[in-house]
């Protein structure tokens, strides 16, 4: 039987916390900060938890 692989874009992508919750980094914070609000990248500070329906096929994806 073949040996089982993450999947690696998912891998980089996807923190699990110490007690299990799947979290990643919020959409639209990596570039072009300039043309964006203040209140808008303090919004986007930080990490966001993934929903319940997302997190059964992550975990797929993970191989957890």
């Amino acid at each position: 039987m073949p040996k089982f692989k993450p999947h690696k874009g998912m891998a980089k992508r996807v923190r699990v916390t110490g007690t299990g919750k799947l979290v990643h980094e919020k959409t639209n914070n990596q570039h072009k900060f300039e043309y964006k609000s203040s209140s808008r990248k303090r919004r986007l500070h930080g990490t966001e938890e993934f929903s319940p329906a997302e997190t059964s096929r992550i975990k797929k994806l993970l191989g957890r």
